[in-house]
C-alpha cells in the first residue's frame, strides 16, 4: 500500500523540480531551491514530501514519511466509512398480479425503504401478455401508492424491452 501512495508523493531525491515551496508549521514558510530543502529536512532527521505537484513552484512539507503515510490512509479510510453506501433491491410483478400479492410485497418495499435501499420494482410481460402494458400500468400505480409516505419515484415507470420499471428512493433523500 506505501508504494500506491509514493506514485503521488515523491520524496526526498525523487522530487525533480530546482525550487520548491515549503510549508509548514516548523519551518519558515517560502521557495527553497532544492538542495537547500533537502540539507533542511536532513538537518531535522525528517523526509521532504511533495504535496502538490500541481503548482510552481511545487509545494513541500518537511515530515516523518511514514507517520505522513499513515495520517494519508486514516482519512482516506475515514471518508470511505462515511460514505453511504446505496443498495439496489429489486421487486418483480407479473401483469396478472393478485392484490394480496401486492400487499405481500408492499410489506417487503416498506422494509427496504426503512433500511434505506434504493427499490426497483417492474412488470415483467411475458408472452403475449406484452399486449396488455395497462394491466401492468394499474400493477406499478397500485404499488407505488402504498409506497407514497415512505418514498418516492425517482423517475416515473418506463418501458424497457418485456419490462416495465420504476424506481423509488427513501423519502429522506434525493
Amino acid at each position: 500500500m506505501a508504494a500506491d501512495l509514493r506514485i503521488y508523493n515523491r520524496i526526498n531525491r525523487e522530487i525533480t523540480a530546482p525550487e520548491v515551496r515549503i510549508v509548514g508549521a516548523e519551518v519558515e514558510n517560502k521557495v527553497y531551491s532544492l538542495d537547500e530543502a533537502l540539507s533542511l529536512a536532513a538537518k531535522m532527521e525528517l523526509d521532504l514530501v511533495e504535496i502538490s505537484d500541481k503548482s510552481t513552484p511545487p509545494v513541500c512539507r518537511i515530515v516523518d514519511y511514514n507517520k505522513f503515510l499513515y495520517e494519508q490512509k486514516k482519512k482516506q479510510k475515514e471518508i470511505k466509512s462515511k460514505s453511504v453506501k446505496q443498495i439496489l433491491k429489486e421487486i418483480r410483478f407479473g401483469p396478472n398480479t393478485d392484490e394480496h400479492d401486492i400487499d405481500f410485497k408492499l410489506k417487503h418495499a416498506i422494509k427496504f425503504l426503512e433500511e434505506g435501499s434504493k427499490i426497483k420494482a417492474y412488470v415483467h410481460f411475458r408472452g403475449r401478455t406484452i399486449i396488455h402494458t395497462e394491466r401492468g400500468a394499474t400493477v406499478l400505480q397500485r404499488f407505488l401508492e402504498g409506497l407514497e409516505e415512505y418514498g418516492k419515484v425517482e423517475k416515473p415507470p418506463v418501458m424497457e424491452g418485456k419490462r416495465m420499471i420504476v424506481f423509488i428512493i427513501p423519502k429522506g433523500k434525493k
